[in-house]
C-alpha cells in the first residue's frame, strides 16, 4: 500500500488529510475529482468530528455507525481498496494501523453536467463523450476510463492576472518524462495574463510558431484522449475549455479518426485512405485547373477539350481570378454559416452554394466545369476529422493557386517542394513531424496509411520512445474446428 501511495501522490487531484475524532487520528485519502466534495465535508468530516464529542473510535468497524452513508466497507486487500479509490471513493484508516482500510461511497452531485456531446468531432460508431468547461470533471471522466493508478496529473497556475488552473496528463511507467518535462518548463515560462482556452497553450508551447499546421492535436473526444495516453503521448487541458491539446503529434495523426478502430480493420483503412486522398485532392485541385487551362492544353484529352473550351467561352477573366472568385465566395459561405445559429447556418450554405453557383454560370463569371471542381475541393477539405487540420488545408490553397498561375506545373512542383521541406523541418516536443516517413521507420508505417488489424497492433509507436513498448498481448487466433454431430 505504501508503494501504490507513492505512484498515486504524484496526480495533483489526489488529497490526503488528518481529521481528530473519538481520540484517534485518522488518514483520509481521495481523488478531488472523483467526489463529491460537499458529501465529504458533510457526511464524512463533520459527522466524525461531532461524534468524537461524545464517543471514542475504538474500531475501524465503529465508523459505519459515525456517518450517515449505508455504502461503507472495511477491508485490508490493496486491489480492492486501489479499485475503489480509482471509482471515486474515500478511503480512512487510523495513522498507526496501515493494515485494515475503510472504504466510503460517495456518490456524485445529481444534475451537474457531466459530459458533453461531441459536436466537431462526431462520429457515427463509436461513443459521443466529451469535455466540458469544468477542470476537475475533465479529469474525472478520464480516471473513469482509464481507471490506473499510474495515470498522473500535473496541475499549474498560469496567467499573471486569470491564475488558469492547467493540468498535464500521462501515464506513469509509459509516456517518456522528456516530453513531460519539456511540456512543464514550457508552460511554466509562459508570462501571459489571461488564459481563455488551451488552443492558446498550443500556440505558447509549439516547437515552431512559423506554420500553419497544428503541432499538437486539439480533440474534445474522450477516447481519442484517452488513446493519446495509452500510446505514450503527454495530454495538456486548461479550466475553462473543453478541449485536450496531445502531443507529441505527427502529420498521420490528423487524419486518423476514432471511428477507424471501431470498424473492422479492412473498413477502418478504407475509410483513411479515402480522406487523405481527399486532403490531396482539395490542396491541388483547384492549382491544377489554372495550370492545364492556362499553360498546359495539350495534356487535356481531346473528347474533354471541346467541352472545356465551350464553358469558358463566355467567362471574361482569366483561369485565376475565376479561381479566386469562387474559392473566396466559399471562403465567405464558409465563416458566415460557422458563425450562424446550427439551422440558418446549414441553410445558408446549401441554398447560398446552389444559388451562388448557378447564377454565377448563367451570368458568364465562372465556367461550369471550376464551379464542379470547387464544389468538390470543398468537399474533400471537410473529410479532415481535425478543425485545425482543415483550416490548415484550407489556407494552403492559395499559395498554390498563386504558384501555378505563374509557372504552371512547374509553380506546383516548386510548392510542394516548399511544402516537403517545411514539413520535414518540423517538430513536435523534437519528434519529427512527418515520421514514420522522415526518418523511415518500418514497423510504425503498419498504422498511417492504413488501420492494422488489433493482433498487429500491440506496440506502441517507436518514435514516441517510451518507457513501455507492447500495450497488450494480443491473443493466438484459434481456428474454428467444426464438431461432428453425433
Amino acid at each position: 500500500m505504501v508503494q501504490l501511495k507513492k505512484i498515486i501522490s504524484q496526480s495533483s487531484d489526489y488529497k490526503s488529510i488528518h481529521v481528530f475524532a473519538g481520540g484517534q487520528q485518522l488518514n483520509i485519502c481521495y481523488f478531488s475529482t472523483l467526489i463529491d466534495a460537499k458529501s465529504l465535508q458533510t457526511n464524512v468530516i463533520h459527522s466524525l468530528q461531532n461524534r468524537a464529542l461524545d464517543s471514542e473510535l475504538e474500531r475501524l468497524e465503529d465508523i459505519k455507525n459515525w456517518i450517515p452513508i449505508e455504502d461503507v466497507e472495511i477491508s485490508d486487500r490493496v486491489e480492492d481498496i486501489q479499485a475503489k479509490l480509482l471509482k471515486g471513493c474515500v478511503i480512512a484508516s487510523f495513522t498507526q494501523d496501515d493494515s485494515k482500510y475503510a472504504i466510503i461511497s460517495i456518490a456524485t452531485v445529481e444534475g451537474v453536467r457531466q459530459n458533453n456531446d461531441t459536436e466537431n468531432e462526431f462520429s457515427v460508431v463509436g461513443p459521443k463523450v466529451g469535455f466540458v468547461e469544468s477542470l476537475d470533471t475533465n479529469i474525472g471522466l478520464l480516471r473513469s476510463q482509464v481507471n490506473i493508478p499510474n495515470l498522473v496529473v500535473k496541475e499549474i497556475l498560469i496567467g499573471s492576472t486569470s491564475k488558469t488552473r492547467v493540468a498535464i496528463v500521462y501515464i506513469d511507467g509509459v509516456t517518456n518524462k522528456e516530453y513531460v518535462q519539456t511540456i512543464e518548463q514550457r508552460l511554466e515560462a509562459i508570462d501571459y495574463d489571461v488564459i481563455f482556452d488551451t488552443s492558446q497553450l498550443d500556440q505558447f508551447i509549439s516547437d515552431n510558431s512559423i506554420t500553419p499546421f497544428p503541432l499538437f492535436l486539439s480533440t474534445e473526444r474522450r477516447d481519442r484522449v484517452v488513446y493519446a495516453l495509452l500510446t505514450g503521448q503527454v495530454a495538456v487541458i486548461s479550466d475553462g475549455s473543453p478541449y485536450f491539446i496531445t502531443g507529441p503529434s505527427t502529420l498521420f495523426d490528423f487524419f486518423n479518426s476514432p471511428e477507424d478502430y471501431y470498424l473492422p480493420w479492412i473498413l477502418g483503412s478504407f475509410f483513411r485512405l479515402i480522406r487523405i486522398f481527399g486532403v490531396i485532392f482539395s490542396l491541388f485541385a483547384t492549382s491544377m485547373y489554372i495550370a492545364v487551362t492556362t499553360f498546359h492544353y495539350e495534356v487535356i484529352p481531346r473528347d474533354l477539350l471541346e467541352p472545356l473550351i465551350f464553358s469558358r467561352r463566355n467567362v471574361p477573366f482569366p483561369p485565376l481570378l475565376e479561381v479566386l472568385f469562387l474559392e473566396i465566395t466559399i471562403e465567405f459561405l464558409r465563416e458566415a454559416g460557422a458563425r450562424l445559429p446550427t439551422k440558418i447556418g446549414q441553410t445558408l450554405g446549401i441554398v447560398g452554394g446552389i444559388v451562388i453557383g448557378q447564377a454565377t454560370v448563367l451570368a458568364g463569371l465562372t465556367s461550369n466545369i471550376l464551379v464542379i471542381i470547387v464544389a468538390f475541393s470543398a468537399l474533400a477539405s471537410f473529410a479532415t476529422p481535425i478543425y485545425k487540420m482543415s483550416n490548415a488545408i484550407r489556407f494552403l490553397r492559395f499559395p498554390m493557386i498563386l504558384a501555378s498561375s505563374i509557372w504552371g506545373a512547374l509553380g506546383m512542383l516548386i510548392g510542394i517542394g516548399f511544402l516537403l521541406v517545411h514539413l520535414t523541418r518540423l517538430t513536435s516536443l523534437g519528434v519529427p513531424y512527418i515520421v514514420p516517413i522522415n526518418p523511415l521507420r518500418i514497423r510504425d508505417l503498419k498504422d498511417s496509411f492504413i488501420r492494422p488489424s488489433y493482433q498487429f497492433s500491440n506496440k506502441r509507436p517507436s518514435y514516441l520512445r517510451t518507457e513501455s513498448t507492447v500495450r497488450y498481448k494480443p491473443g493466438k487466433v484459434k481456428k474454428k474446428n467444426n464438431l461432428d454431430r453425433e
